[in-house]
């Protein structure tokens, strides 16, 4: 039972419990042998063998070890049952003495051909047990080499992953570096051609408002001293006729200067720079433009006012700019955004504070470079979406007609990546914020 129960489902308490019956079986043996006791050990034996067999069919976890208890219980039996009868009737132990013999041997041939069979069938349950070890075995190499494999598929799903968007972000990039190359190379393409043009036009606008300037003067000395000579009634109808001619030349006078304007800033645009670049403060020249924007636009409007915000890099060294150049860029930026935040005001939106803000940043730009980031950022109207690929082109303006030529931010534009081998962007939401974004390598 020990061999068979060791080959199946080792029992550490049930083996120490069978241990300790063969030390009790020793014991009787040795009673028997020295004190010749042998009609109490055997009823002793009985009771021990009676017992484990009980407790072998009546536990599940000795199920394997019941054959070897089906082999020796006829045998078992048939002594006890001839131990009885001698012990009650020994005249008829004698009679069926020679039975019983019979019996024993077959009961003795039966146990054997019995644990034969057991030892055979035991053989082949350990080989299915072994078989099934180690398919199950098998089963959990494949199920944690499946579970390495699916750790394996997602760690170069996300790699895949993240090179696609890494690609789409570059695809993105590239784009837009495409079309602002396009479109530089429409400014200067343009540039050429306006520059042909404002000096075809400038001599014509200068002869208009020369000549209107003369023709005002010599209304002027007519209305004083020509029309002495004339009777009342036809020197009120000629003041009347010389005030009429004094107006219209005044609008002519008005809309050629403006025409003249116009002229001067495409003459500007086309204009290549032949400043130098400088060690420039830009801390310094952006609060310098600031304070000017400002205090300009208030001695032109006294009601104006706006909330000035800085926030300068203490840290920021000077940067190789053309002063000149960068600050008209900065000083139309923050222009438009004073005009920006005055025209929201005008809309009389309760707790709405005009607030212009400008900041700098000593940064690594997207090239590899260290560089300055300038940005200009206002609470006003913000530029509507379905004209944010125009702002660049020169003479578009979302100002209304006569307020604005549409050549600042296309200058500016111009300046930034032509001259100064920068980026300039913007972001901006309708009727809440613009903030334009100025990147300029050291």
């Amino acid at each position: 039972m020990r061999k068979t129960l060791q080959r199946f489902s080792p029992l550490p308490l049930w083996e120490k419990l069978l241990n300790q019956a063969m030390v009790g079986v020793a014991l009787l043996l040795a009673i028997e042998l020295i004190f010749q006791l042998q009609k109490i050990t055997i009823w002793l034996w009985y009771l021990l063998l009676l017992a484990i067999c009980g407790i072998i069919y009546k536990r599940r976890e000795f199920l394997q070890a019941r054959t070897v208890i089906l082999a020796v219980l006829p045998l078992v039996v048939l002594s006890l049952l001839s131990e009885i009868i001698e012990l009650v009737n020994r005249s008829l132990y004698f009679t069926i003495k020679n039975y019983l013999a019979i019996g024993f041997a077959v009961a003795v041939t039966w146990m054997i051909s019995m644990l034969f069979i057991s030892n055979k069938q035991q053989k082949a349950l350990l080989k299915e047990q072994e078989r099934r070890h180690q398919e199950e075995e098998q089963a959990r190499l494949m199920a944690a080499r499946k579970v390495e494999l699916e750790v394996l598929v997602a760690e170069r799903t996300q790699e895949l992953t993240q090179q696609k968007e890494e690609l789409q972000q570059a695809l993105v990039e590239l784009k837009t570096t495409q079309n602002q190359l396009i479109q530089s190379e429409k400014m200067a393409s343009l540039g050429e051609l306006t520059a042909g043009i404002a000096h075809e036009i400038q001599n014509p606008l200068n002869f208009v408002n020369n000549f209107s300037e003369v023709s005002v003067e010599l209304l002027d000395e007519l209305k004083n001293d020509g029309l002495v000579r004339l009777p009342d009634d036809e020197k009120i109808k000629v003041e009347e006729i010389i005030e009429d001619l004094v107006q219209n030349l005044e609008k002519i006078s008005h809309h050629g200067k403006r025409a003249d304007a116009i002229v001067k800033g495409m003459l500007q645009h086309s204009r290549t720079s032949t400043g130098k670049k400088e060690p420039t403060d830009i801390n310094a020249l952006a609060d310098e433009y600031l304070r000017l924007s400002y205090h300009g636009l208030r001695a032109k409007d006294k009601l104006f006012n706006a909330i000035m915000e800085t926030k300068f890099d203490e840290n920021l060294p000077k940067i190789n700019v053309i002063p000149q150049d960068l600050g008209r860029v900065i000083l139309n930026l923050f222009t438009n955004a004073f005009y920006s935040v005055n025209e929201k005001k005008k809309q009389n939106i309760a707790g709405y504070q005009p607030t212009v803000s400008v900041s700098t940043c000593y940064i690594t730009l997207p090239i590899g470079e260290m560089g300055v980031e300038i940005r200009v950022k206002d609470n006003g109207l913000g530029i509507p979406q379905k004209v944010m690929d125009k702002i660049y082109q020169p003479f578009f303006s979302t100002k209304p007609t006569g307020q604005g030529t549409g050549l600042g931010l296309s200058i500016s534009y111009e300046i930034i990546t032509n001259a100064h081998g920068g980026e300039m962007t913007v972001e901006t939401k309708e009727g809440e914020f613009a903030e334009f974004i100025i990147q300029i390598p050291q």
